[in-house]
């Protein structure tokens, strides 16, 4: 664990050069003072400018980038996959029927604790001693959905004592991360309360360009989606950060959202990999957005015959499809599957390589309808702040006009079945996905409102694939369809695989602290169906897929 955990200058050096090259010249002003290899920094000749660039570089790489292939792994052949909004269609890639590969997930876990978790800490640990408290309140705030998403995709992880010089490396409980992140945000806010007049990092901030005011409502907005994930594990905490998060101010408007400023050299996370073809529309994807006749559809999915997109219509695809129907066809598109929109694709095909997403308006309100419904105190009903974020996911990835998307918000449209459409050569069993409507059904159960709301944000969810797959393990929406064919006989087809598998470098690296994490934490089970601490909603409460098993 060495090599990841010491926190050495040898990383700052190779990450600020990468925070150089990475970025479009021009779009932040301080990066070009930097030089090549021969002159790269140290910590003693560290000042604002390449501080600047560290914290772009974590802003980056330190959620949606790539350092190597790893997160594009963790991201697409995991998240994506286990929250059906794609398909796999490679022989290759297994994670869709069950059967993870623990070089991917190694590949993920080093990308994270080698690179972007080792440059927040050192803006962190530099902005403390150099008396800097507004651009350290800053790198605390982001650190929070940085290691939100590694807790959440593994449980417990080393939070509180990375970079300790040791050669062993204790994991924290998720339960004490999460506590920890509500602590994080309320020291941050107060400093940044303090200086609201302050552009901690400037043009450096490839998200909200210094603006003090706005990291606050991020910082707010975070503890709302915090809380919302762990409101079957501690209600009343839940409850409790929740209202205070709405009180404090969250984001209501799209111009709030944090997004990650990309450039040709600097690419949304989709656009790094659509340069091939493995992967396609999901068939819940396709019975959702053809069934609500929901205009995202051609903002995220391109018609069927090619992968720069052809005329052979919309078509999903099952999840977990065996591999001798994972044919060329079905990978180039040829068949009739569908592709990423031409948004996504690489910019030498006409790809715009729009901006990434950390959290936006749209989520803000789901959260808050979903509090609404628990009867806390969200300022409004349910039906308003869902209307709401439907009404700002549409307006963010669609052209819709307001007459348009308040016919959508009235619509009662259901979700369909899935055709066969010669994707494949089966005749897969696949009904509609569910029978919820999209004008919000204020008289239904409980549970029929909640996967209203779960649903429409994971269609807002279509770039944040790890967010997706949490709300699905949470809530058990989107329904989904039972995957194909399982690889592992353990795993039922019906199953929602609850976490990932801690990689085999960390048994190599880190022994002791992992196994006792495992026995600890996990009840002795490192493997893809114990659930988190936060995913304690009871499994009889989730929604029957036997109907969707493939006979």
């Amino acid at each position: 664990m060495r090599h990841l955990m010491k926190y050495k200058i040898s990383y700052l050096a190779t990450f600020l050069l990468a925070a150089v090259l990475i970025l479009e010249p021009g779009c932040t002003k301080n990066f070009t003072s930097l030089n090549t290899p021969k002159n790269l920094v140290t910590e003693d000749n560290i000042n604002n400018a390449t501080l600047g660039a560290a914290f772009a570089d974590a802003e980056y790489y330190g959620l949606i980038g790539s350092v190597g292939a790893g997160w594009e792994l963790m991201h697409e052949l995991h998240a994506s996959i286990y929250a059906q909004i794609f398909t796999t269609t490679s022989s290759g890639f297994t994670t869709d029927q069950f059967q993870e590969v623990p070089s991917w997930v190694d590949a993920g876990w080093q990308s994270f604790y080698s690179g972007p978790a080792t440059m927040i800490k050192f803006v962190e640990d530099y902005t403390a001693a150099h008396n800097m408290p507004v651009e350290n309140a800053i790198a605390k705030i982001y650190s929070v959905p940085m290691y939100e998403r590694m807790t959440d995709f593994f449980g417990a992880v080393p939070f509180s004592h990375f970079g300790n010089n040791s050669t062993s490396v204790p994991y924290d409980s998720q339960q004490s991360i999460y506590n920890a992140f509500f602590s994080i945000l309320d020291s941050a806010v107060t400093v940044l309360n303090q200086n609201t007049s302050a552009t901690p990092f400037g043009t450096n901030d490839i998200i909200y360009g210094g603006n003090v005011q706005d990291w606050i409502t991020l910082a707010n907005s975070l503890r709302l989606r915090l809380a919302m994930r762990i409101v079957y594990a501690d209600p009343a905490l839940a409850q409790q950060e929740a209202e205070k998060a709405v009180a404090a101010g969250v984001m209501t408007s799209n111009n709030q959202n944090a997004l990650i400023l990309t450039t040709p050299n600097n690419l949304n996370y989709l656009t790094q990999w659509t340069y091939i073809d493995p992967f396609c529309m999901s068939a819940t994807q396709y019975s959702v957005l053809v069934g609500f006749n929901d205009p995202r559809l051609t903002a995220f999915w391109a018609q069927g015959g090619n992968r720069l997109g052809g005329n052979m219509g919309f078509n999903g695809v099952r999840n977990g499809l065996p591999i001798a129907l994972k044919t060329t066809a079905l990978r180039n598109g040829s068949s009739g599957c569908s592709f990423v929109s031409k948004q996504f694709l690489p910019i030498a095909d006409g790809g715009s390589n729009p901006k990434c997403i950390v959290m936006d308006a749209a989520e803000c309100n789901f959260l808050r309808a979903e509090g609404a419904l628990r009867g806390w105190n969200m300022g409004g009903t349910v039906q308003d702040f869902y209307n709401a974020g439907i009404t700002q996911s549409l307006q963010y990835w669609t052209n819709s006009t307001p007459q348009q998307i308040q016919n959508y918000i009235n619509s009662t449209t259901t979700p369909v079945p899935v055709p066969n459409n010669n994707v494949v050569a089966e005749d897969f069993n696949t009904p509609p996905e569910s029978n919820i409507t999209v004008q919000y059904e204020a008289s239904a159960p409980f549970e029929t409102q909640l996967e209203q709301i779960i649903t429409q944000k994971w269609l807002d969810f279509y770039l944040q694939p790890w967010e997706a797959w949490a709300e699905r393990r949470r809530t058990g929406y989107p329904r989904g369809y039972a995957i194909i064919a399982s690889l592992d006989p353990s795993i039922p087809v019906t199953s929602i695989i609850r976490r990932m598998v801690y990689p085999p470098s960390e048994y190599s690296n880190n022994n002791a602290a992992v196994t006792n994490a495992v026995s600890t934490y996990l009840g002795g089970n490192n493997n893809t169906m114990t659930r988190v601490w936060w995913d304690k909603k009871p499994l009889s409460a989730y929604p029957d897929l036997s109907n969707t098993i493939v006979h």
